[in-house]
């Protein structure tokens, strides 16, 4: 099956690439637990994607009754305190190596395009710099790298196209697909990039570029009942998978896999 062609790649990170997301739940439902409360994958799924304090407001929304100290600095600070002592821990999930390997390869231009901010990308990455983030070459944007505006997190399409202008050189404008100032030569180009996500704001983000969104959310991310709710028809991904390992190149037009033992 032949989805079209493309010519540039960019990944989304935690729980993408990384089994970050497990250490997000962790530490937040420890500190939680103290007050008799949890994170519960209905809660997750609204803040995934999202920049830092945002999702933080979403997460404690939920719980109007905790103690007056429990503000949102408070817990981001215990939540970084737990999480730094964890980010060495991180995995590369299946299909991670394999995918980013080979694109490297075959020199397709790739990027990371991460809503998490560069202290936490330095300590998730650090340890998988030469099997995994070491082939990205440097071209990782972060939520706090000056290049997208503050409140323009996911699903906002900023941080995608500040990543394909700024790191992979790709004429592909600024704003919604839909804006008037995009010209038809720029929706082109954006047509030429293939988003992975795993986060519903980061697929959101990923269409709302206009670019093609292959999406892999974590199988109880899908369970969740109120998914679709406020998706557009236009927000639909391409296309949905369990794990990057489903991933065949050759239906996006780019190099297919050779028959060397597969990268865990």
């Amino acid at each position: 099956m032949s989805r079209g062609k493309i010519e540039y790649v960019l990944f989304d990170m935690d729980g993408l690439l990384i089994d970050s997301e497990r250490i997000y739940t962790e530490v937040t439902n420890n500190i939680l637990a103290k007050y008799g409360k949890e994170m519960t994958w209905s809660i997750k799924a609204g803040l995934m994607g999202k920049p830092e304090r945002d999702g933080a407001l979403h997460l404690l929304s939920f719980f109007p009754d905790l103690p007056e100290h429990f503000t949102i600095d408070h817990y981001l600070d215990e939540r970084r305190r737990g999480q730094d002592l964890l980010w060495p821990t991180v995995r590369p999930l299946p299909g991670a190596l394999k995918l980013v390997a080979h694109l490297h390869k075959h020199k397709i231009p790739i990027a990371v395009a991460t809503g998490s901010l560069r202290r936490n990308y330095v300590q998730k990455s650090a340890h998988l710099i030469d099997d995994l983030f070491g082939m990205f070459e440097g071209k990782v944007v972060c939520a706090d790298d000056g290049l997208v505006a503050k409140g323009r997190g996911k699903p906002n399409p900023d941080i995608f196209l500040a990543t394909a202008r700024k790191m992979l050189g790709r004429d592909v404008g600024e704003g919604d697909d839909v804006a008037a100032s995009v010209t038809d030569a720029q929706r082109a180009e954006r047509r030429k990039g293939l988003v992975f996500e795993d986060a519903i704001p980061g697929m959101q983000a990923g269409k709302r570029a206009g670019m093609n969104v292959v999406w892999v959310p974590d199988a109880q991310l899908l369970a969740v009942d109120e998914l679709s709710n406020g998706l557009t028809t236009l927000e639909q991904p391409d296309q949905t998978m369990k794990s990057l390992e489903d991933f065949a190149p050759e239906e996006w037009g780019l190099p297919p896999y050779e028959s060397d033992p597969e990268v865990d």
